[in-house]
């Protein structure tokens, strides 16, 4: 594979993915050759639709009752199309860089044109079309050239030398160019100079050079100002005019990453008579040391004709500020492919830490997933097999066992667990042994821990797990509060899962979210639904759940039941109409032109969308008490340890960034995922390797390399423990534990020992008199995994004072997706009265596991709640959980959507109703048209209503 594009294939991949069948063939589609009247041929690319002359999104114009052609060419490796809005047509897919489509119609009425493509109108590709009466034809702009002295200035350049400018460095040493393509461009690139000459400070091919060229000042003698100018959208290749008296840069211009030059026009009115001086800047190289990415040959600008003009000119090609998308210059990486001690001796970490080398190839490789157990050892798997599965009974993949004996932040015990495993993607361990991700499968494998020896044959517990895109695949296992096995799944890979030999009816079909597997009662759940590329997954103190992911905002609080924003494809309920959104208040990459644009340019704002790994840290009372609580996450293309800190907002959370915690200043750093040990110090592991993108060639790869890394804090201090050797008592304490590691250990040991009267009074006797809500709520989901949880337990949680223990008795009681009629009228009274949005949160989650004729009342009384109109969850959860509800009576569904206080609820049921396609239905949606009438207060309701009315 070429290098240099290997970082996007997973993106262009994963467009390909979603394409219809209909699309694949139409690279090779016939085009209408007949004759038109209007003949348009546009690029399409991200950025927009650009004419021959450079203009992005062109207004397209003709004479109504005309035929016209509209063709577009494609700009790059991704799949475009072009729809026509009004009209309802659109092209075939392109697919190929260089293939091309048609559209060919009679102008009818103003119209516009777009690309139908998921995503990409919204990127940018969008223009309009306009019917005009008579000849269509260009204006032709005339302006006057600046002089000095009586004599005009050399701003054009035609007099073939550079006369009035000084140049310095190299890239202006011999910039003037007389020919269109020119020597120093791509010969299919046209530059349109006004005249015969033009200056350059590079082209495509001397892109690297870098310098400055700069004119005599000047008066500026007319208000307005005009110059031709391209090249890259960059920051650092720009055109500035400057203040001669204050140095003060009064205007500037990029190009817009073309080699077209196209007019910039200057509004000079506050500065009439004043002198100033043009500057014309190239100090980006378009270098990135990322050896798989290309380098930016467009870093270079081209400029041409400054002139003024009386009035503001109209150039029909006019380049417009707000269509260049400005990227920032490239992040300065200080290093790629050190040793392990010499990556460690590079970071760059907060005052009172310090990071070793734990571990290096030979001795690991390729740590792909890790835990650590109850004795403080990792568990660490090596994914030889990625990026391609093997076949059967033939993986590569092995678990090796790294434990510290004496405390010098070196893992100097090494034993193999396991060797011949296929595709692993995620570890776990605890319940009786170890627990695998490794598609098509979720493996256990029964193990005595005392002598680390498989106790029986590797079990196939789950199947039907896709491997359709192996960076995708089954991820981050994890045991949660409740007891639960948790994992994360990306969204183009697209699995059915099921026990071996189960039915299509007995699977669960997942392609995006998060899901869990209880290791006794081995059932199966989708936890939530939605996001992109999730590899990391935590829970906080209170026990809420968080994921990171990449491409989209990179941060979400998972909610049970809940639906997220999706990268791609369609939620499986299509009743869905609207998702959950990040809770993220920033992104970690800059510019508009999307998240990949943002990469290797993006150090400022954390180094880019790409994450993986996530951990809260509650690792105990060493490290500082800013650090509790925050999540990290590993940015990938920044080669950093991004924070956030999250929030409580409403009935869940925001996430605001902090300052990045570690910066590994060398661009082959990939941090998979991150732990915190029985010390509080954290362990990371390093899929070391200088291709930051997944791709299904295991030759982009390195397959040699590998790091395990230990930061501390100085107050840490190593210790030695086995909590399997603790009594049942001792495992109670652990729940008071400030560090989380034992609490969790303690928690899965216990669970494990099964129930035992004796702990469960010690775990009540923390709910009833501990002050602290967080350790009532470690006792109470021990309490739980043990089985010793009653339902006289759960109606007495349910009143009490804290918000957090009333929520968990509501997600805890409503595991079984059952409740008794007493806890029913519970939920029933505190959706009336309950004063915390969390709480109607987890009543309205509850809701999404009981069957829906059981919701009405509760559902009745949350719809109501103007306070949560405006909430980050309520209103969408409230709609996931009503959803339903119109198959089972219209009426009062549509009576509930009535009683609504959150937004769109009402809409969303109106379209539920008319899904149905009943006569029912109908009649009943009538019925709300006539009561409604065509009020200002109820005009978009009433819009829809005659909108779904008239398609029944």
């Amino acid at each position: 594979m070429n290098k240099s594009v290997s970082y996007f294939l997973g993106l262009i991949l994963s467009l390909f993915l979603v394409i219809p069948t209909w699309a694949i063939s139409s690279i090779s589609i016939k085009h209408d050759t007949s004759k038109v009247d209007f003949d348009y041929t546009l690029e399409a690319t991200m950025l927009g639709y650009f004419s021959k002359d450079g203009t992005r999104n062109p207004t397209l114009k003709a004479n109504k009752g005309k035929k016209v052609r509209i063709t577009i060419v494609n700009g790059e490796q991704m799949t475009h199309d072009i729809s026509m809005e009004k009209l309802g047509i659109k092209s075939s897919t392109i697919l190929d860089k260089g293939s091309s489509t048609s559209l060919v119609f009679i102008a009818q009425s103003n119209d516009t044109y777009f690309c139908s493509i998921p995503g990409h109108r919204a990127a940018g590709m969008v223009g309009k079309f306009e019917i005009v009466e008579g000849a269509i034809s260009a204006e032709i702009v005339k302006g006057i050239r600046p002089s000095k002295n009586g004599k005009p200035l050399n701003l054009n350049f035609e007099t073939g030398n550079l006369d009035d400018w000084k140049a310095e460095g190299e890239a202006f040493a011999n910039p003037i160019l007389n020919q269109d393509p020119s020597p120093v461009h791509d010969k299919t690139m046209k530059i349109g100079p006004e005249g015969t000459h033009f200056i350059s400070s590079g082209g495509t091919k001397n892109y690297a050079l870098t310098g400055s060229l700069t004119s005599v000042p000047f008066k500026i003698t007319q208000p307005f100002a005009s110059f031709w100018v391209s090249g890259g959208a960059l920051q650092d290749t720009r055109v500035e005019l400057v203040s001669a008296k204050s140095k003060k840069v009064i205007f500037r211009s990029t190009g817009q990453g073309r080699a077209t030059l196209q007019p910039v026009v200057a509004n000079l009115k506050p500065y009439l008579q004043q002198e100033i001086f043009i500057r014309i800047i190239d100090n980006e190289t378009g270098i990135t040391p990322i050896p798989y990415v290309a380098h930016d040959k467009l870093a270079h600008i081209n400029f041409d004709n400054f002139q003024f003009h009386a009035s503001r000119p109209n150039y029909p090609n006019e380049l417009h500020q707000k269509d260049i998308i400005v990227l920032p210059p490239l992040d300065h990486v200080l290093n790629a492919g050190l040793s392990g001690v010499k990556a460690a001796e590079a970071m760059t970490l907060p005052k009172g830490f310090k990071i070793n080398l734990a571990a290096a190839e030979p001795d690991i490789v390729r740590p792909i997933s890790f835990t650590i157990d109850a004795k403080g050892r990792l568990w660490v798997v090596e994914g030889h097999t990625y990026p391609v599965p093997a076949p059967e009974g033939l993986g590569k993949d092995r678990i090796i066992i790294f434990e510290d004996t004496d405390g010098n932040g070196t893992l100097d015990k090494r034993k193999v667990f396991m060797e011949g495993l296929n595709l692993v993607s995620g570890i776990e361990v605890g319940m009786g042994g170890v627990w695998l991700g490794a598609a098509p499968y979720l493996l256990f494998i029964p193990t005595d821990f005392q002598t680390d020896k498989p106790t029986g044959p590797v079990q196939k517990l789950l199947d039907g797990w896709g491997v359709q895109d192996t960076h995708e695949v089954l991820n981050s296992l994890r045991w949660g509060p409740d007891g639960w096995l948790y994992g994360n799944h990306g969204v183009f890979t697209h699995s059915n899962v099921g026990k071996p030999g189960a039915s299509d009816q007995q699977r669960t079909k997942i392609n995006a979210g998060v899901w869990r597997f209880h290791p006794i009662s081995h059932q199966f759940e989708v936890f939530a639904e939605g996001t992109s590329n999730p590899w990391g997954i935590d829970f906080n103190e209170y026990g809420h759940p968080f994921i990171t992911v990449c491409v989209i905002p990179h941060m979400f609080h998972i909610i049970q039941g809940a639906r997220y924003e999706r990268q791609a494809g369609k939620h499986f309920n299509p009743y869905t109409y609207e998702d959950i959104k990040t809770i993220a208040d920033h992104r970690h990459y800059v510019g508009d032109r999307g998240p990949h644009a943002g990469n290797f340019r993006s150090a400022s704002a954390g180094g880019g969308h790409a994450h993986a790994g996530a951990m809260i840290y509650l690792g105990g009372n060493t490290w500082p008490k800013e650090f509790r609580n925050n999540i990290f996450m590993n940015n990938i293309n920044g080669s950093r340890l991004n924070v956030d800190q999250l929030n409580r907002q409403g009935s869940g959370y925001n996430a605001s960034h902090k300052k990045d915690f570690i910066v590994m200043n060398d661009s082959w750093s990939q941090w998979l995922n991150f732990k915190y040990d029985p010390s509080g110090s954290v362990f990371a592991i390093d899929w070391y390797d200088k291709n930051q993108c997944h791709s299904s060639n295991p030759d982009v790869h390195d397959k040699t390399m590998g790091r395990i890394f230990k930061i501390t804090h100085e107050n840490d201090k190593w210790v030695q423990v086995d909590l399997h050797k603790a009594t049942d008592i001792d495992l109670v304490n652990y729940q008071l534990h400030a560090n989380e590691w034992y609490v969790r250990q303690a928690r899965t040991i216990l669970q494990e020992r099964g129930p035992n009267p004796q702990v469960h009074a010690a775990l009540k006797n923390i709910i009833d008199k501990n002050p602290d809500v967080t350790r009532k709520l470690r006792a109470l989901w021990t309490l739980h995994v043990t089985q010793g949880l009653t339902e006289k337990d759960v109606a007495q949680l349910l009143t009490n004072p804290d918000e957090n223990v009333r929520s968990w008795a509501i997600q805890l009681v409503t595991e079984k997706k059952q409740v008794s009629a007493e806890i029913l009228g519970q939920f029933e009274s505190m959706a009336r009265t309950d004063k915390s949005a969390m709480v109607r949160l987890y009543l309205v989650s509850a809701l999404l596991r009981l069957d829906p004729a059981q919701r009405w009342n509760v559902l009745d009384a949350l719809v109501q709640k103007t306070e949560d109109k405006s909430d980050h969850n309520l209103p969408l959860m409230l709609w996931y959980a009503a959803e339903p509800l119109a198959t089972l009576d219209v009426k009062r569904a549509l009576q509930l959507g009535q009683k609504s206080k959150m937004p769109k609820f009402l809409n969303y049921t109106i379209q539920r109703v008319a899904a149905l396609k009943s006569e029912e239905g109908i009649a009943s949606l009538k019925e709300l048209q006539s009561k409604l009438g065509h009020s200002h207060e109820n005009h978009e309701v009433s819009m829809l209503l005659d909108k779904v009315l008239s398609q029944k």
